[in-house]
């Protein structure tokens, strides 16, 4: 069938991207689903960082590639074996949250309960295509690569089982698609790595869409949560969501502020620093974001040391997603986790290359692409 997306056509052009444009919106042929593969009718997406990162050269992917991993849609069609049973079960019309790291539930990775990525869906996010090695994409017979499984800036995708998530009707597109990845990447960072004691005060640095998630999570928790950012509108807005004090990174440092748990969310090595210092003792320093490879952070080991003090790495919130994703709509459908204040603009799909810019300038909580 023939769909229309978002395609990067090349990795590190400049600035501004409306300018630009690195991203074209284009026509191309998607294939039918195969076996163990879905065809999705996208309703929502979201522009993350992890599209922003291709787009600027700190993640090297193969172009073109059709953009988009943070997205909700409507089952169009199933591929053989791909409907499942039980609780996960699938079928025609339903809604499914997509997420950007499959996991094939066999390997090492998806042993650990979340910890670590799954080895088979890693290599397929890399290779640019589907599970299994397919790419279902192409355009006037030139192959076009997925983005993280998904591909989701466009009005449909192929998508291996293993990307997307059920849930019911009530949860509306636009909080579906958030919870496939800013949720289930901060409120993993705090639930899942972080572990704060009932009572504790969590940090989080870096107020974009996966640090106001953990913002929103530790909160339904019951934490106490301070916020750090350099830009004042997003310290405005995590007071309002609930945050009990919130800095610059320089006021922090001045402050003596320190807390339990600290979610490092800005994919920044200043930011990383900043959220190690601003660790208690004892305390743990939880990193989600992802900076580009040549990015180093100075830190004293002596105080890791000394003060007992633990860093860990969690990827997409050390999260298991078939698991995670019903509680997150279980806190969303109590009123307790108000995802849709993460959403800080809707767009259209032409608009894409002017969101870029806006994430990139951290004007942006979430932009949400409707379709």
């Amino acid at each position: 069938m023939n769909i229309t997306g978002a395609v990067l056509e090349e990795v590190g052009a400049g600035r501004p991207f409306a300018a630009s444009r690195p991203i074209s919106i284009a026509e191309l042929e998607l294939d039918e689903p195969g076996p163990g593969e879905l065809l999705v009718r996208i309703e929502a997406a979201g522009v993350c960082h992890s599209d922003l990162s291709v787009v600027d050269g700190s993640r090297i992917r193969p172009v073109p590639m059709l953009l988009g991993h943070e997205a909700a849609g409507i089952v169009v069609r199933l591929g053989a074996g791909s409907g499942g049973s039980g609780k996960s079960k699938l079928a025609i019309g339903d809604r499914v949250v997509m997420t950007f790291l499959p996991r094939c539930g066999a390997c090492a990775g998806c042993a650990t309960g979340g910890r670590l990525p799954c080895e088979v869906g890693s290599a397929a996010n890399t290779a640019g295509t589907l599970v299994g090695g397919a790419r279902r994409l192409s355009r006037d017979g030139v192959p076009v690569s997925h983005h993280l499984g998904v591909s989701a800036f466009a009005t449909h995708a192929v998508v291996n089982r293993t990307s997307v998530v059920r849930v019911d009707s009530d949860v509306p597109p636009d909080v579906a698609a958030v919870l496939g990845c800013a949720v289930l990447t901060g409120g993993g960072a705090v639930l899942n790595a972080g572990h704060p004691a009932l009572g504790e005060t969590v940090m989080v640095v870096g107020l974009g869409g996966v640090g106001m998630a953990a913002l929103l999570t530790a909160i339904a928790a019951g934490h106490p949560v301070v916020g750090v950012d350099a830009v004042p509108e997003k310290l405005e807005r995590a007071l309002a969501l609930g945050a009990s004090e919130v800095f610059t990174p320089e006021e922090l440092a001045e402050s003596g502020v320190t807390a339990s748990v600290v979610v490092e969310a800005a994919g920044n090595p200043r930011a990383f620093e900043t959220a190690v210092s601003g660790t208690s003792v004892g305390g743990t320093t939880v990193t989600v974001g992802l900076p580009s490879p040549t990015a180093m952070a100075s830190i004293s080991p002596l105080g890791l040391v000394a003060e007992a003090r633990t860093i860990v790495g969690s990827y997409l919130g050390s999260a298991v997603p078939q698991r995670d994703i019903p509680r997150y709509v279980n806190l969303w459908r109590a009123g307790r986790l108000p995802v849709e204040e993460l959403i800080s603009a809707r767009i259209s799909l032409d608009g894409i290359n002017q969101a870029m810019d806006d994430l990139a300038d951290g004007l942006a909580i979430r932009q949400i692409i409707e379709f």
